[in-house]
């Protein structure tokens, strides 16, 4: 089964691959089981990947990313030359924390006290 996903969520996901490097690569051997278990690890530790593909025609490219995220259960990001870009979510990864809204300084908050001068200072006066 085959992740679907949105345009935006997509966008979004090509963004946040373009300065990743390959994790796996497929050669003249095609897509082997050891290469299906490479792959998987990268998803697993990483959830959004690089796979480089070596010597296959555009439509068995398109074939192989297919192929990928139906067998590991992802979802397709990008084909782009002999690049291809597949995403699954880690369940078991933690969820990262929200960063905490900044607070705005109040009129009614007193100013913080001024540092203290430096020895350097002190003698230049």
């Amino acid at each position: 089964m085959m992740i679907e996903m949105t345009s935006l969520q997509r966008r979004a996901l090509r963004a946040r691959a373009h300065s990743l490097h390959p994790v796996a690569s497929i050669s003249q051997k095609g897509l082997s089981d050891a290469v299906l278990a490479e792959i998987d690890r990268g998803l697993k530790a990483h959830e959004l990947i690089k796979v480089r593909v070596y010597g296959v025609e555009r439509s068995e490219r398109e074939t192989l990313l297919a192929a990928i995220c139906i067998r590991l259960e992802a979802a397709p990001v990008q084909h782009i030359g002999n690049i291809l870009v597949v995403y699954r979510a880690n369940p078991e990864a933690p969820a990262k924390p929200a960063k905490p809204a900044r607070e705005t300084a109040s009129r009614t908050q007193p100013k913080p006290p001024a540092r203290a001068a430096s020895p350097r200072q002190r003698l230049k006066k």
